[in-house]
């Protein structure tokens, strides 16, 4: 006697995605390979100055350093908070969480800010040695993609505050995200390389 065999219908699993917008990353590959050349340039000349090299990272404020990198693995936090919102439609909590993300690409401006400033009244400028040179060089970069960080921000605050949970939303943020996770990313290995190792 033979038994009836019932085959259980095949569950998939939902196929995997990169979220945001595929020219994002795009982008963020080039973008990696940029900084990671950079990285490396700073490391072979490192090897080549490094008396010169420890000098010069004496005369960073590291402890400024360690801030920015909080404000920004926080910003971090809110952002994957703020993509939770919008996927899930709830536009004011997205909203916060964006503007929060906003606040810590600011204040991480604003301290990097003060760091040059500290630095120009005690006579270092990008000319002062190859450290500073590079140092200006990786960190204003850097700088530059935190401002825009928080620009993008701003662009897709609109649709939060009108409680848009649609598709084409839910993108927008989710490549903005993309993005802010890079900036976050390229700081945790540009402040111990710049900071801290010696």
């Amino acid at each position: 006697m033979t038994l009836p065999i019932t085959l259980s219908p095949r569950h998939t699993a939902p196929a995997l995605r990169l979220p945001g917008d595929g020219v994002m990353w795009l982008f963020v590959l080039v973008e990696l390979a940029t900084f990671g050349l950079m990285f490396a340039a700073f490391a072979v000349v490192r090897a080549t100055h490094p008396e010169l090299f420890d000098r010069s990272q004496a005369m960073l404020d590291a402890s400024k350093g360690a801030i920015n990198t909080w404000l920004l693995i926080g910003g971090s936090g809110c952002v994957v908070q703020a993509v939770r919102a919008a996927a899930a439609g709830r536009g004011r909590a997205e909203a916060g969480w964006l503007m929060a993300a906003q606040a810590s690409g600011l204040a991480f401006a604003a301290l990097k800010l003060g760091e040059y400033a500290a630095l120009s009244g005690q006579g270092i400028d990008v000319e002062t040695n190859v450290f500073f040179t590079l140092y200006f060089l990786l960190t204003g970069f850097h700088f530059l993609h935190v401002l825009a960080a928080t620009v993008l921000l701003g662009l897709v605050l609109p649709g939060a505050w009108r409680g848009r949970g649609d598709e084409r939303h839910v993108h927008a943020v989710e490549t903005v995200a993309t993005f802010w996770h890079l900036v976050d990313l390229l700081w945790l290995v540009l402040f111990p390389l710049v900071y801290i190792l010696r």
